[in-house]
């Protein structure tokens, strides 16, 4: 295994692990959850079984549609999607629930700004080690990809539109909480730029067509610019949502 496939593994593994300590850290604060992860917390009210294992089951059916339909999108960081990052958001949702056993408003709140800006960096580990896609970002992107009259943008607010609904019907919770998910969906792509990644601009991966998809133009020309020649400064990159 080369030094920069294990860092890339490194990346991936760092960003998962920090995405489910996000979702535990979304469902402590009890404002709100990212998109799919609403749709989660809507079957697991209707089938009480451990969320990382309901977790697990969901994104494995979401991955025989990618698999299906357009193999590419799969790669090492979905498998470790798909069997780890439910069960960090489970146990971190029991540990934080230990030391924060009735949190006030207040401190709700504050998680809920912690998990924010560490979901622009879990995102920016997650997405520059391009190793895979989630199972659900998956869907957004095979659907943009298979016709051209609905572009990838579209695909993916009417796939976290129909998360957050079906959500919000399954709990039958139609207010702040479902609400509060476009807060997430929103917030990383633009931020996630704000965040240095110097430390990562010597890991030049080449970039796939669902990275492509993904990451926005200053990401791309700085991505291309290096493959063509050396860097000579190296500024922050931003990139969008991460599949929590």
């Amino acid at each position: 295994m080369s030094k920069e496939l294990r860092q890339r593994l490194t990346m991936s593994l760092l960003g998962v692990v920090m995405s489910g300590a996000i979702v535990g850290l979304f469902r402590t604060a009890r404002l709100g959850v990212d998109p799919f992860q609403s749709l989660m917390s809507g079957i697991n009210a209707v089938i009480p079984i451990s969320f990382g294992t309901l977790y697990m089951i969901v994104n494995a059916l979401l991955l025989l549609f990618s698999l299906l339909l357009d193999r590419s999108k799969i790669g090492i960081a979905t498998f470790i999607n798909l069997f780890l990052l439910g069960y960090v958001a489970e146990y971190s949702e029991k540990g934080l629930s230990l030391v924060f056993p009735a949190p006030s408003l207040p401190l709700r709140a504050l998680l809920l700004c912690i998990a924010l800006v560490l979901g622009c960096l879990a995102a920016a580990l997650y997405f520059n080690a391009n190793l895979g896609v989630s199972t659900y970002d998956a869907v957004a992107l095979v659907a943009s990809q298979r016709q051209s009259r609905i572009p990838f943008r579209l695909c993916r607010i009417l796939s976290d539109l129909f998360c957050v609904l079906l959500g919000a019907a399954l709990m039958r919770l139609f207010g702040f909480g479902p609400g509060r998910a476009w807060v997430m969906s929103a917030m990383p792509s633009p931020c996630s730029g704000l965040l240095p990644t110097r430390r990562w601009t010597k890991i030049r991966p080449t970039m796939s067509s669902h990275s492509q998809a993904i990451l926005p133009a200053t990401n791309m020309a700085s991505a291309r610019s290096s493959m063509g020649r050396p860097i000579r400064r190296s500024r922050s990159m931003s990139l969008s949502q991460v599949p929590i």
